[in-house]
């Protein structure tokens, strides 16, 4: 055999496996989705996301307290509007009275040290369910849908959020956020998240049923980039760098490692993050359940792919597990 061909040498030892690695994945790199309900004082399972709930406001310092003190350094807000009157516009969206408002201002005051990103869309509160604004003949408002989508996320600023994150995939909504933020007096207090890569996926459905933010019709293709599309892909991440995105994510993660590859090559300078999904999450957990695999193992395996294909931030319902797997 070859001198060259003998490799085991090298990682033999536990130990040494783990100097294989040119990342290793620490708690500050995971950011857990919440769900915020209108209902003060919810805490709602959802069942087709397990373990995860709607949580009321009134409810979140007995919920994250403990996961503050395991070390959570980092939350991302969804608002889940069941009572409010929607419109074509997501009016609710920037209530300051709103789930997502009231929750920014309560954390901060709460856990001074954790890092608070607000989702940024319309889809939870329009009447039609879809992400952006319409005109008259059916098709996509771009403008006014980017322009309103920056409102949301300057009214987020305001109340306290330490990053905004569109999801919406609108044209144009990066560099509307940014001036907004820069107008606004938020230029440098507030990171600019981009669901830069966003592609329609049939992995969003227990998202769906948590948010209740199905559209009303048809369904988000014609924003959402298409699963095939590498190019489209990498277009898109290049035009959010030049908009002014601090840090460029990838949505879904595991299905577009490849993306999130070609993320960190073309957007060099930035952080790169990834959401593991909610259809990803139920389905390592469904495979646990059904004796596939061991979950620990599974969970590790799925998320440490992402920070070797060069993801730095990972958006993930692991979090919780991934705060006590990592004192292990």
């Amino acid at each position: 055999m070859e001198i060259s061909s003998v490799l085991q040498g090298g990682y033999q030892h536990a130990l040494s496996r783990s100097w294989q690695a040119q990342r290793t994945l620490t708690k500050s790199m995971l950011m857990y989705p919440i769900f915020i309900t209108d209902e003060p004082d919810a805490r709602v399972e959802i069942p087709s996301l397990p373990g995860q709930c709607r949580w009321g406001v009134n409810k979140l310092q007995e919920f994250l307290e403990p996961l503050v003190k395991k070390g959570l350094r980092s939350v991302i807000l969804f608002g889940v509007p069941l009572h409010c009157e929607k419109d074509e516009r997501g009016t609710p969206a920037d209530d300051p009275n709103g789930p997502v408002i009231a929750s920014i201002r309560l954390l901060r005051k709460l856990f001074p040290e954790l890092y608070i990103a607000a989702d940024v869309c319309l889809c939870e509160y329009t009447s039609h369910g879809h992400c952006g604004l319409f005109r008259q003949d059916g098709a996509i408002d771009q403008a006014p849908s980017a322009q309103r989508i920056a409102e949301v996320a300057l009214a987020y600023a305001r109340a306290g959020a330490h990053c905004v994150a569109p999801s919406d995939m609108m044209d144009g909504r990066i560099k509307a956020i940014k001036r907004a933020l820069i107008d606004g007096g938020y230029g440098n207090q507030c990171t600019l998240m981009s669901y830069s890569a966003k592609f329609a996926s049939a992995l969003y459905g227990p998202f769906r049923d948590a948010a209740g933010s199905a559209p009303a019709f048809g369904d988000r293709k014609c924003y959402q980039l298409p699963p095939t599309a590498k190019g489209l892909a990498r277009r898109a991440i290049k035009r959010d760098v030049v908009e002014g995105a601090d840090i460029i994510m990838v949505k879904p993660a595991l299905p577009y490692l490849d993306v999130i590859q070609d993320a960190k090559q073309l957007a060099e300078d930035h952080p790169i993050a990834c959401y593991q999904v909610s259809g990803e999450y139920a389905m390592v957990v469904a495979g646990a359940r059904a004796g596939v695999y061991d979950l620990k193992v599974m969970a590790f395996e799925t998320v440490e792919s992402m920070v070797r294909a060069g993801c730095t931030l990972i958006l993930t319902y692991f979090t919780p597990q991934f705060l006590d797997w990592l004192d292990e």
